[in-house]
């Protein structure tokens, strides 16, 4: 770890940053500024295309000299950014005079009325709010990349384990059993649908001055179609036009994408804890690590830190990103600032998320069936077959059936010949007998192992 990671305030930039490093060009400063510039870019040759517009041309070099600052900013352009900042005292304002300075050589003295048409009718809104959805845009494509690879590997295993018997344990006592790989399927599911949910999303974004109604644009050119101009540029980058807005998009949208990643690391979490569970049950070993050590006292130990891991990281981003959520969708009257403070911490709960993913993945990488743990617990737990044997005395017709199981099971451990004695003494159909003498806890099923298949 070097020095700076060392110094760092958040573990996001500290001891966890090699675990999600890809967010940091992303939602890093750098990443904000870099889309600023992306936007202003994307405006400016908008204008230039616009036929009613003809103060606003670029000729062909130009318009590759526009290209190239957009797609080759760098680190060092950044800084110079935020050094005619320091003079400015204003993020956005600091940005169109960079663009100015930097276009100023290739657009010469013949261009310089063009590039009075950089930041064009725009409100600082504008350029942030298209800003944002595009680091939001990006940071999605990042956390759903891993998503994809944590669900797969959580699908793989079911598949794997689709016909490993397991005592199921509702209320935290024995149940019916189950199959590990259908128990896996299910959290492989949940994760898919939210994972679908988040899919269906597209950013919305304005571009329309002030107060949302393009009073600039039309002042100055009353017959340019501004909402269809707005609209080509938005839909360009792969976001949708928001048409009703304040000064600033209402980040309803933004709220919708951090619920429904909430929503995904909630179901993230219950299969941590669920894991964590089974690890203490004994049902999964830990594949060791040479040279790791589970506690600093008792050296037997190999604890489920990747789970816990994952659990108190997942923790931390919904609590960011409900806050978020539910601070963003509200504005006073056109527009207020507490949005952009808070707008900057949108790295934070992505970054907390696929430090958890990732911690997830370790630990699941070092998963191993216990089988003869989970075979020990099914034969301890004979009881269960009440279940299979009441339902068949319903069938055929018997008399208070489900009491006479609860009599015989109810509060107490029973064994294989108690059970089986009690399903000799009944008449029931010869079919019926011989198939619940051969049921066990470990065959005792259902299409578990089928439907661990569609994980």
């Amino acid at each position: 770890m070097n020095t700076e990671k060392l110094m760092a305030i958040s573990p996001i930039d500290g001891r966890y940053g090699d675990k999600c490093a890809e967010l940091r060009e992303i939602f890093s400063e750098y990443g904000l500024i870099h889309r600023r510039v992306v936007v202003e870019c994307a405006w400016l040759k908008a204008l230039a295309a616009e036929k009613g517009i003809p103060e606003c041309r670029l000729t062909a070099a130009q318009a590759k000299a526009v290209d190239r600052l957009a797609s080759e900013f760098s680190p060092a352009d950044a800084q110079r950014v935020k050094d005619i900042e320091r003079t400015t005292n204003h993020d956005v304002k600091a940005v169109e005079y960079f663009l100015k300075e930097k276009l100023a050589p290739a657009f010469g003295k013949s261009g310089a009325k063009t590039l009075e048409f950089v930041h064009f009718g725009c409100t600082s809104e504008d350029i942030n709010n298209m800003s944002h959805a595009l680091m939001l845009r990006d940071g999605q494509k990042a956390l759903r990349a891993a998503m994809d690879e944590l669900t797969g590997g959580i699908a793989s295993r079911a598949k794997l384990w689709a016909k490993v018997p397991m005592l199921a344990h509702t209320h935290g006592q024995p149940a019916s059993p189950t199959t590990v790989g259908k128990e896996l399927a299910v959290v492989s599911r949940r994760l898919k649908r939210q994972a679908a949910e988040i899919d269906r999303l597209v950013m919305p974004a304005k571009m329309n001055g002030a107060v949302g109604n393009f009073n600039a644009h039309f002042a100055a050119y009353p017959k340019v179609d501004w909402e269809r101009l707005s609209r080509r540029v938005i839909e360009g980058m792969g976001l949708r036009q928001n048409q009703l807005t304040t000064q600033i998009e209402s980040h309803d949208g933004i709220a919708e994408l951090f619920d429904a990643i909430c929503r995904w690391n909630s179901v993230l979490l219950d299969f941590d804890r669920d894991v964590w569970m089974y690890v203490s049950m004994g049902y999964f070993k830990q594949r060791t690590v040479k040279g790791e050590i589970g506690s600093s006292t008792m050296p037997h130990k190999v604890n489920p830190i990747d789970f816990e891991n994952s659990e108190g990281n997942l923790g931390l981003a919904n609590a960011v990103m409900g806050f978020m959520a539910r601070k963003l969708a509200v504005s006073r009257m056109q527009r207020d600032l507490t949005d952009s403070t808070t707008l900057r911490n949108m790295g934070v709960g992505f970054g907390y998320t696929l430090i958890a993913i990732r911690s997830t993945l370790k630990g699941l990488g070092k998963l191993e069936l216990n089988e003869e743990r989970l075979a020990a617990d099914l034969d301890a737990n004979w009881e269960v077959l009440a279940e299979p044997i009441q339902t068949v005395m319903r069938k055929v017709g018997m008399d208070r059936p489900y009491e006479r199981l609860k009599e015989l099971t109810r509060g107490r451990r029973v064994t294989a010949e108690i059970m089986r004695d009690f399903v000799r003494s009944l008449p029931l159909p010869k079919a019926d007998r011989e198939r619940l003498l051969k049921m066990t806890p470990a065959n005792y099923i259902g299409i578990a192992a089928k439907l661990a298949k569609r994980a």
